[in-house]
Order: C-alpha cells, then structure tokens, then sequence
C-alpha cells in the first residue's frame, strides 16, 4: 500500500504544477503527506487519488487545498531574543544606509512583518525602509495586507515585545476593535505585499536585509539550496539573512559566502566578493 501512496501522492502533485503552477515536489515528503491528509480529513475523502480530478477540475476546491500546503504559523515577535539580536548587530549596519530594503519571505499571515515595522519605528528606521512582503497563499496574504487580529492574542505579543527589548507600548501600534486589533496605518504605509511562490518565482530585488524563519526545514535539500541561492542573488553586498531556530547554511551550496553574525540565533552577513551569479535577476 506504501508504494500505491506514494504513486498517488506523486500523480496529485504533477497534476498540481500541470494545471495551477505550484510546485510542490521538493517539500519534503513526510509534511506533504501531513498536510494532504489534512486535506482529506476536512472534506472526507477516503483516497489521495481522489483529488486529483478536484484539483484538475475545481479551482475552488484547489484553492482551499492550498491553505494545507501553506505554512501559516506565525505570530508576533516569536523568538523575542532573534528580534533583540537583530536590533543590536543588524539595526546599526542599517542605520548607515540613508535607505534600505528587507523581504520577510513566507510571511505567512504578517506578525513577524508587523513586528519589523515596529521595532524600525522605534528605532527611527521605519522612514528609511521598505519592507517586502511575500508569501504563495493570497488567502494569509490578504490577512497579513488587512492587519487585522484576534485581540485575544494581544497578550502574548505583548510579552514577546517586552522580551525583544521593545521600547514603548505595544497598543501605540495597533487600534481595539471590539475583538478584533487593526495595525496603524504608519505601519502598513511602509509594507509592500505580494505573491511570491519560492519553489518556482526567482530575485526578489536587492534586499539588504531578508527573513525566512523555519520555511527551509519543510523542503528537501536540494530546494534548500535552490532558495538560498536565490536569497543571495536577492542580496546586496554585506546584506543580512535570517533564518529560523533549526535552520542553517551549514552543508549549503551558499555556506561559504557568508559569515555568522549570532549563529546561535541563525543570522548571516552575506560576504561573497566574487559577485556571485546563482540566478539572473529580473530586468
């Protein structure tokens, strides 16, 4: 039966990329099962091979499909002491720049996005920065654009902002809404949001700073090395990279072109004087 899975799995994702463009095979294979079962559950459907057709047939159907396939756990100010690190070894090489630009890859539903926003405010950096925003899912995409979040999550936040050495009050940034809080416009006016799908779209720009947290572990090796090429041909030189708690560039296509800045929390300065070439980027 092993085998016959693995078949459907197979058929269901080229039928994926054939007919809508997403890619999927280099993710790694236990979380793409993880997440088509999720799939199956919801709509209770018995075999994998009974998708395929719905996904051939039923953008609507695909569309919800892809909210499985998506990694959407986020939240505000996660790892509070990567936020500090950043604030401490990274903000100061910003701040030489009279202007910059950092990509939050796979934003997911926008926390973490919102988070940079902020601490770049306090810092008197919110000015000088555009911020990217991307991710493959247009359903977390819109949420992150809208800024909008349960209140009841507010708390957590709160205490993740005071453990990232946050300098004000997190409410200065967002406004009550009965049980809702919406991100102030000082925030979202700095934020460009859009599609990106890293499997398959190439150089986003040239990013002095670029954040992808705990994406890279649910894609197989070689993927790994296809993103993080492209993360360094997004990268200015000296640029800053981010990744998450259980990622690193260790036994990468790209370790040896950059240096630890906090290698315990995953943070790199992009060093590579041969101008590396990896990927053309967009006229």
């Amino acid at each position: 039966m092993k085998d016959v899975e693995d078949f459907e799995v197979l058929q269901l994702l080229s039928a994926i990329e054939y007919r809508w463009g997403y890619d999927f095979t280099d993710y790694a294979r236990s979380s793409i099962k993880r997440r088509i079962r999720n799939t199956m559950i919801r709509h209770g459907i018995k075999y994998i091979s009974e998708l395929t057709p719905k996904v051939l047939h039923d953008q609507s159907f695909f569309q919800d499909m892809v909210k499985d396939f998506s990694i959407t756990v986020t939240e505000m100010f996660r790892n509070p002491l990567v936020w500090k690190a950043l604030q401490t070894e990274v903000f100061p090489v910003l701040r030489t720049w009279p202007y910059f630009k950092i990509w939050h890859a796979a934003c997911a539903t926008g926390e973490e996005v919102y988070s940079m926003a902020i601490l770049l405010d306090e810092a008197g950096l919110l000015d000088r920065a555009t911020i990217y925003a991307t991710d493959f899912n247009d359903i977390a995409l819109q949420k992150a654009k809208d800024g909008v979040y349960p209140k009841k999550v507010m708390q957590k936040a709160k205490d993740h902002y005071q453990a990232a050495g946050g300098a004000a009050c997190l409410s200065e940034y967002y406004y009550e809404d009965g049980e809702v809080v919406r991100m102030k416009k000082k925030l979202r006016d700095h934020i460009v949001w859009a599609n990106h799908n890293l499997t398959v779209d190439r150089v986003f720009g040239e990013m002095n700073l670029i954040l992808c947290r705990n994406v890279l572990i649910y894609f197989t090796q070689p993927l790994q090395n296809r993103v993080l090429e492209m993360f360094s041909a997004s990268l200015t030189q000296n640029g800053f990279l981010c990744l998450g708690d259980k990622e690193t560039l260790d036994f990468t296509s790209v370790s040896s072109f950059y240096q630890p800045v906090v290698s315990e929390k995953r943070i790199y300065r992009y060093i590579n004087f041969d101008s590396l070439q990896l990927i053309t980027p967009y006229e």
